[in-house]
C-alpha cells in the first residue's frame, strides 16, 4: 500500500517553512532511503513558486495550496497543488542573479519533475524521487 500524507498551507511566507517541517517530520516517521534534505529543499522550492507565481497579487481571495507526499515502494512523489494557471518555466539566470534557480535545483535534486495541465481548479507541480535499492544483508558494496 502506498503511504500518503497531505498538508494544507496558507498563503503566508511561513508556509514554506511549514511545508519543509511537515516533509521532514513525515519522512522521519517513515523508514525511507530517500535523502530527506534533498526532498525538503525541493518541497521548499515548489511551495515558494506556488506562493510567488500562482496566487493573485491583489488582496482578493486566495485559493488553497496543498502539499502531498506519496511513497510507493522505492518511489516518493512530492506534489504541490495551487490555483494558478501559469505553467512553471525554468529560467537561465545571470551568474550574479539572486533568484531564478529554483526549478534548476528541483531538476538537479529529483529524478524528474513536471506539472499537470492547468484547469479552472489550478495545477499540480510534482517532483519524483527514487530511493536506491536496499543492499541485501551480507552483500558487499561495490568498489569505487
Amino acid at each position: 500500500m502506498p503511504a500518503i500524507a497531505t498538508h494544507a498551507l496558507s498563503s503566508e511566507a511561513g508556509s514554506v517553512r511549514a511545508a519543509r517541517d511537515f516533509t521532514l517530520a513525515t519522512l522521519r516517521r517513515k523508514v525511507t532511503a530517500h535523502s530527506s534534505q534533498d526532498v525538503a529543499v525541493v518541497v521548499s522550492e515548489l511551495v515558494t513558486n506556488a506562493l510567488l507565481h500562482a496566487l493573485p497579487a491583489d488582496t482578493g481571495p486566495r485559493g488553497p495550496i496543498r502539499l502531498g507526499l506519496l511513497q510507493h515502494g522505492r518511489w516518493l512523489l512530492c506534489a504541490v497543488a495551487d490555483p494558478g494557471k501559469a505553467v512553471p518555466v525554468p529560467r537561465t539566470p545571470g551568474a550574479l542573479a539572486e533568484a531564478g534557480r529554483g526549478l534548476q535545483m528541483v531538476c538537479a535534486l529529483s529524478d524528474g519533475w513536471g506539472y499537470t495541465t492547468p484547469s479552472d481548479a489550478g495545477k499540480v507541480v510534482w517532483a519524483m524521487f527514487t530511493a536506491p535499492p536496499a543492499l541485501n544483508r551480507g552483500q558487499i558494496c561495490p568498489a569505487r
